[in-house]
């Protein structure tokens, strides 16, 4: 019998192990990705996992407005995005005193950004294909 691979998470914030195993709250979240698919899946697998998908932006301008108006207490963000990329946005938000966590998200692994995940006040980092609920909240004790 084969052992399930550990989801690919990065974190800003170092973690002791006892945090690691703590169990996640129901937290609300904002969705920011310029693919409606991701979106769309991201919200589905979020959802059936406990989190409250509280909206969705396909662009860092919408972002800023929806995290201003929903208040979420997780944004998952693309690094990617059509007009400001996710780096941008998340600077943006933690220069305004937004107490809500970012996570940043790509296609891409963490490894192709360097430092700019940790720079730009992110929590941390899920590559889109390791997404689920347990890695968010892996960044979130």
């Amino acid at each position: 019998m084969s052992v399930p691979a550990t989801p690919r998470v990065w974190s800003a914030v170092p973690q002791l192990p006892a945090q690691r195993a703590t169990i996640y709250q129901v937290k609300t979240v904002l969705i920011v990705d310029d693919h409606p698919s991701f979106r769309g899946m991201a919200r589905a697998l979020l959802e059936s996992e406990g989190f409250d998908v509280v909206g969705e932006a396909a662009d860092g301008a919408s972002a800023i407005e929806a995290a201003n108006e929903l208040r979420p207490d997780v944004i998952l963000l693309d690094v990617h995005l059509p007009d400001l990329d996710g780096f941008e946005v998340a600077a943006t938000l933690a220069s305004n005193g937004k107490a809500c966590a970012v996570v940043m998200t790509s296609s891409h692994d963490a490894h192709d950004f360097g430092k700019l995940v940790e720079q730009s006040g992110a929590r941390g980092f899920i590559a889109k294909a390791d997404l689920s609920g347990a890695a968010l909240s892996a960044l979130l004790v």
